[in-house]
């Protein structure tokens, strides 16, 4: 019973914490850095891993649904290579490598600004997996910077989905990031997604709160 009467004194306090994290912070929006990763089609994993194969969650993300899987395949670009390359699941319909400016440099590749899924007309890539390999004519980018919105919180801060916001950072490396697409969602958590070059030049990291610069 001592046991039980714990366990629900600590889930209130949580809960009370958590409210009060939100009042403090009801117009601020947490970030969420991305490393360099890939999403994988069925037909892509059943070749790399093996016919059938199943990602292994590692741990949730923050967007509903959305994991960080145990695998990860080496990816070779015209000039240089990056081993462990994290796959997030769960599988999509196409594949898709999300990297930095930074990374391009390194394989030798321009990745395109772009909304996650419009892969028309980028780079290709070739992805090493444990049983075998695929080359993609294209499907490298560089995600456009862009928030989750869930819908209440759209409708309370008058945000439309597909529209372009100006957000402001704190801090000492105090900046503006400029047009932030906007992405609206009953499915969605609340975060602001950038790059890893994108964080380093704000002096971000996960966790950290943004606002909207209102007009």
């Amino acid at each position: 019973m001592i046991q039980q009467d714990k366990q629900f004194v600590e889930k209130i306090v949580r809960e009370v914490l958590k409210r009060i994290d939100e009042i403090i912070n009801e117009d601020s929006i947490p970030i969420g850095v991305s490393n360099r990763h890939i999403h994988l089609s069925k037909e892509d994993l059943n070749t790399l891993f093996g016919q059938g194969y199943q990602l292994t969650k590692l741990k949730d993300l923050k967007q509903p649904g959305q994991y960080a899987a145990v695998e990860t395949v080496k990816v070779v670009g015209k000039k240089g290579s990056f081993d462990n390359v994290r796959i997030l699941g769960p599988v999509r319909d196409l594949t898709q490598l999300e990297i930095s400016f930074s990374d391009g440099y390194i394989l030798g590749l321009e990745p395109p600004v772009r909304e996650s899924g419009k892969i028309g007309g980028t780079p290709s890539i070739k992805i090493i997996g444990p049983k075998g390999e695929v080359q993609k004519d294209q499907g490298v980018i560089a995600a456009l910077r862009h928030i989750h919105v869930p819908k209440d919180y759209a409708i309370k801060h008058d945000l439309k989905d597909k529209n372009f916001v100006n957000v402001v950072t704190e801090g000492l490396r105090k900046i503006v990031f400029y047009n932030v697409l906007v992405r609206v969602s009953d499915q969605y958590a609340l975060e602001m997604h950038v790059d890893t070059d994108e964080a380093n030049a704000g002096g971000l990291k996960t966790g950290n709160r943004v606002k909207i610069l209102k007009d």
